[in-house]
Parts: C-alpha cells; structure tokens; sequence
C-alpha cells in the first residue's frame, strides 16, 4: 500500500500514543466513535497508522492554550514526542488540496494538543510520479540563462514599489549592462496601478530582447503576477508572448490550487517566493516546518524556491537556511523523478556572505540575489555584480575574499563598504 509518513512534533497532556491515534483516526476514517459503516475491512484499507511514538520530556505549561482541557480541567504535566503517522495515498489520489488537509488540517485544532507542529514529509516515488514537475528546474534555468558552473547572480528591483514601467525598465536596462544573470519583482510588486503589469511586462521585456540580441545571453526576469488566478494565467501569457521566461507568484497567498493551475498553465519558470512563510514556522511548537511547505508546493511544479539567506536580515539560523537550501537540491522521493529546484538566496546578501552560501548548498547550484549588495556598491550596480563573481572567483582558487581584495577592486570596495555595516 502506497502510504505519504508525516512528522509532527506534539505536545499534550494525555498519553502521546493515544493522541498519536486520535490524530491518526481524525485525518483518515475515524471520528472520536466508531460510526455505522466502519466496517474491518474499511479500516484496513483507509485508516492511517502510527508508525512510532518518541518521547522528549515534559513541561509544567503549555504552548498553547484549549477550552476543551479548561472545561475538562486537565492540566500538566503536558508531553512532548516525536510522533511518524502513516497515511494511505489512496484516501487521497491525486489531490495536493486534500494531501496538505489530511496530513495537516484539523490536527491543529484537536482539544486535546497543545502544540502541534508538523515537521516532514515522506513522500513515495509513485505518488510523486502523480503530480506536477518543474518545467525548467536547475539545469532548465542555467540553460535559459546561459549560466553554467557557478553561481546565477541576480538582484530585486528596488526600491521595492513606486517607480513607473519606465523607470523599472530603465533599471533594468542598466543591470543588464551590469551583466546580472536574474532580475526579480519584490513581492509587494504585483500590479499597481502605477506600473501596471500590462504596461510593465512589455517595457521590461524590450529592454531584455534588446541585451539578448546585442550579447546573444537573455537575462531571467521573474515577473511578479501574484493575483487570482485567471489573473495569474493572462499574466504569465503576456510574459509568454514577450519572450519572458519567468514568472514569480506569492505561494501563500495563492494556494496550492492556485500555484496548480499557474503550473498547468505555463511552461514557464515558476519562481517561488514564500513571504508569510514566518506566521507558519517561526513557533517552535505550531504550524509546519520548511521540509514538509516546500514538499508540498514542489508537487505543484515550483522551479525555484527561497531560502532566506545566511547571515541576512530575516530570523533564520545558518543552519535553517542550510537546511532549506539541501532540502530543494535534493529529489523529494527516493528513487523518484529528478524534481529539483534551485534554492533562491536572499534578503541582505553580499560578496562577503557568498562562501558561506556555497557551504550551505554544497556547490554553485543556487541564485545569489542581492538587491543592496548590487544597487548600492558605492562604484554601481555593475561593481555590485564584479564583487560577486571576483568573490565566486577567489573562493574556488582558495583564496580568502581579504586576500582577494588586494588585486579585485570590485571586491575591496564592497568589503569596505558593506563590511561596515
């Protein structure tokens, strides 16, 4: 029986075995009775199983609180485990909607949890098969790009909203002066009405044909066309008609239905930008962990994914933002389709965080964006974009990026400038 194994970190008062199987029972055929119909061989063949309980302490309060313990008044002490539950694929079919319910959904609202996080998926290589891949992925992505054995160095357009299509294109025709190999939207860049994507798209894109007809190389821009969506599908076909090659949409705010139905639609690349993320993982002891969200919009057919990045603005730890990057550069299911996506680096990033970027993803198979590390190197965006391939340069001749700055002076005056800050 082909079966999806969840993760999940649970915290309750009550035995963690028997929640373990109350949690078990509620996301496959059970309910809090054995109701008419639940014959043995129904339960054979649809009820989830828990495959193992593993505890890891106890605490005196809990995480979160639960009218249904307060009316019972059961109190502490409350139980953590590690508990793994197994679910038949066959509850499911082919249904990203109803995987992320069922490995997920009311769980969170059981009476009996007072925290609940879910931690991985495990997803079998025929269910995988089921679902969408990425257009593009790695290799699609390098090749559109002419990017090849190292880094793809991009940056954001900023500042973040407010500039006109002209102004945006304008930008974009001096980063790709500057030899930048990827361009991105913000997230909050959609279509305002001051730069509307149907007047945005094609004045960008004239600028993009322009650089591949003089230079023979076309830079990616991920335009940003995060809408509803039979807005996201007119969208990415204006991009389509203008020789675009990539569209960026907000996974959480669209859905995986959304991000399904854009994928179904569009050969080209998706670029997947996981702003909200936060609300669902910052919580050590609620909502979901990197592996198991990611797992779930890979099956959508995402081709590149963020990461955050080492050493940046955001929350993450090096060792989160590590963990992220290898789980994207990793095939979701053993032995399954090669489903890998690049993982997209960002927020804060510089020349002088770049080495340990290359540690994280354990090679140059990754997106480098940096939006001041390129727009605000005190010599220009094209200096912005030297320092980072003098950097990649320096690093995989083993040399150290200060001892580097002696003969790369791209590198010397961002390490002066940014190293200050």
């Amino acid at each position: 029986m082909s079966r999806v194994t969840a993760e999940y970190l649970l915290e309750t008062p009550f035995p963690p075995d028997e929640v373990a199987a109350t949690m078990a029972g509620e996301q496959s055929s059970g309910t809090f009775v054995r109701v008419a119909g639940e014959t043995d061989e129904l339960r054979a063949r649809s009820s989830a199983e828990v495959l193992s309980v593993e505890s890891l302490g106890e605490s005196d309060e809990p995480t979160l609180a639960s009218a249904y313990l307060e009316r019972k008044q059961i109190g502490g002490p409350y139980h953590l485990a590690r508990v793994r539950i197994a679910y038949p694929t066959g509850n499911i079919g082919k249904n990203l909607a109803t995987l992320a319910s069922t490995v997920s959904g009311n769980l969170y609202d059981l009476g009996e949890v007072t925290g609940l996080k879910l931690i991985s998926l495990d997803i079998p290589a025929e269910y995988r098969r089921r679902y969408a891949l990425p257009t593009q992925g790695i290799e699609g992505s390098r090749k559109t790009m002419g990017v090849m054995g190292r880094p793809v160095f991009g940056t954001i357009i900023k500042p973040n909203v407010g500039m006109r299509p002209a102004e945006i294109a304008a930008l974009v025709d001096q980063l790709c002066a500057a030899g930048v190999d990827f361009i991105k939207d913000d997230e909050v860049c959609a279509n305002p009405d001051i730069a509307p994507i149907a007047e945005r798209v094609p004045a960008v894109m004239s600028v993009i044909r322009k650089w591949q007809e003089k230079t023979g190389r076309q830079v990616m821009m991920a335009f940003n066309i995060t809408d509803e969506t039979d807005a996201m599908r007119r969208h990415a076909d204006l991009v389509a008609t203008e020789g675009g090659s990539c569209v960026m949409a907000s996974l959480n705010w669209c859905g995986l239905s959304g991000m399904e139905t854009l994928r179904a639609h569009t050969p080209l690349a998706i670029h997947a930008h996981r702003n909200g993320f936060g609300a669902m993982s910052r919580h050590p002891r609620l909502g979901m962990e990197f592996q198991a969200y990611h797992a779930l919009y890979r099956l959508a057919g995402i081709d590149h994914m963020h990461v955050h990045g080492i050493g940046g603005k955001f929350v993450d730890s090096a060792e989160e933002v590590t963990e992220a990057a290898r789980a994207c550069l990793a095939p979701l299911s053993e032995n399954g389709p090669d489903d890998r996506v690049m993982p997209a680096f960002s927020s804060g990033q510089w020349a002088s965080t770049l080495p340990r970027t290359l540690e994280a993803a354990q090679g140059p198979d990754l997106m480098f964006m940096c939006g001041g590390g390129i727009l605000a190197h005190p010599q220009g965006p094209e200096a912005g974009i030297a320092s980072l391939r003098e950097a990649y340069e320096a690093l995989t001749a083993g040399e150290t990026l200060e001892a580097a700055s002696a003969t790369r002076p791209a590198l010397a005056a961002a390490l002066d400038f940014f190293g200050s800050r």
